[in-house]
């Protein structure tokens, strides 16, 4: 399989919550896939269909952190602006590695229309490489700082279940379309680290052949969409 390989590193990013507005705006530790989706537009300089497009990633930061931010808003009594303090979380020297299931997107990465970003308008990236590679399947792997299906949940442990935005659909006033997922940061091992009950299925699973090799295995890669329900009940175990 062809897949693109992005690599984007930046100082900073911080993806909000969608339900938080005062006091506090906390960070997600993954990048929500609607984040990703924009990401790419951005890249291309137009809004593409989503529908086939899938893709999977590494997402990792040195460390999280809070800064403090100020909110201005209208005041209708006072009749003038009010600054209005809350602190926010961010993600301290980011880096993704993106892959996408759209080689002929290489020339749209390699010279993107828009200031790369990812997370804020302010938190600006840069792409470190961009290159097509090719994708092997095998029968074992390893996942880590990556997003995963949600049924994941049922045979490990080993992370935690969010709630994410997936997309945003700009033909209807940016109405947000949500996704459950399985977030992953520390290292699974397909082999070990996995519950089954009963008879164990035989598996498949894509890696990057240029990742490192770890105890045998190497980087897994799961791909998710944008759209559609095929995510909601996929399964990489």
């Amino acid at each position: 399989m062809l897949a693109l390989k992005v690599v984007a590193e930046g100082y900073v990013t911080s993806f909000r919550y969608h339900d938080f507005m005062w006091e506090k705006q906390p960070t997600y530790e993954m990048p929500p896939p609607a984040t990703i989706y924009g990401h790419i537009c951005s890249a291309v300089g137009d809004w593409i269909d989503p529908s086939g497009v899938r893709f999977a990633y590494h997402f990792t930061y040195r460390a999280k952190f809070e800064d403090l931010e100020h909110i201005w808003t209208w005041d209708d009594k006072l009749k003038r602006e009010t600054s209005k303090p809350f602190r926010r979380e961010l993600l301290f020297q980011p880096r993704l590695i993106l892959y996408l299931n759209r080689p002929d997107l290489e020339q749209a990465f390699r010279s993107p229309v828009y200031p790369v970003v990812l997370g804020r308008s302010q938190d600006l990236f840069s792409y470190v490489s961009v290159e097509t590679v090719t994708l092997a399947q095998v029968d074992s792997a390893y996942f880590e700082h990556t997003l995963l299906p949600y049924n994941v949940n049922r045979h490990t442990s080993a992370g935690y279940a969010i709630t994410l935005p997936r997309y945003l659909d700009y033909e209807r006033s940016r109405t947000p379309d949500f996704g459950r997922y399985f977030v992953v940061k520390d290292r699974i091992d397909t082999r070990t680290d996995f519950m089954w009950f009963g008879e164990r299925p035989i598996q498949h699973y894509w890696i990057d052949p240029t990742s490192p090799e770890v105890r045998g295995v190497q980087l897994g890669l799961q791909f998710l969409s944008f759209v559609g329900d095929e995510d909601e009940f996929a399964s990489v175990a």
